[in-house]
């Protein structure tokens, strides 16, 4: 099945500056699969967030995995992200990148008091599990929370937010920031 686009190859020029600024050097590290999921993510999104790009990220690399072992088809996202922002902001990242919507039923929300940057997957009788590396996402967390001490929540904090939502994108592999997680064995029951 095939989306609205034949193609996804916008001009340069239709990028805000600083996006356009760091094309080349994303396109080249990561891909243009990467770079098309990300600026997809931040235009549902509404801007250019830390947690959507992470998710975009996140959910490509589940793709990924299950393509490399010849798994193709609908695969299920459970979210250990929360429904409030900012890190529920992953959940439309993942929906992005993974086709796993809120509209086909494949995406859920777990109710796990405990927010963090964390998803199973599940395609077919495979599955398994990603999260942040620990360090990452207390790195997130202090710079949200500098950001929130410096500006509030001005228009400069989101400013700030953006900038870090840059830096990250362009900096952070996808194959080197996440890492797996234990997954039960009976996984139907979760996912």
């Amino acid at each position: 099945m095939v989306g609205a686009l034949r193609s996804f190859d916008l001009p340069l020029n239709l990028y805000a500056d600083d996006v356009r600024d760091m094309a080349g050097i994303c396109i080249e590290r990561y891909g243009l699969r990467e770079w098309r999921l990300a600026v997809l993510t931040s235009e549902i999104h509404g801007h250019l967030g830390i947690y959507a790009v992470l998710g975009a990220k996140m959910g490509l690399l589940a793709r990924e995995r299950f393509e490399a072992e010849g798994l193709r088809g609908d695969c299920s996202v459970l979210s250990f992200a929360g429904n409030r922002p900012p890190v529920s902001c992953l959940n439309d990242g993942l929906q992005v990148s993974t086709g796993a919507s809120l509209g086909h039923g494949l995406i859920a929300v777990s109710d796990e008091p405990e927010k963090r940057v964390e998803a199973r997957f599940r395609l077919g009788d495979r599955a398994f599990g990603l999260r942040l590396r620990p360090d990452l996402e207390a790195q997130v967390r202090d710079d949200i929370a500098r950001g929130v001490a410096q500006y509030g929540h001005a228009p400069a904090y989101w400013q700030y937010v953006r900038g870090l939502a840059l830096r990250y994108w362009r900096d952070w592999n996808r194959r080197s920031i996440f890492e797996e997680t234990d997954f039960p064995s009976d996984y139907s029951s979760v996912l």
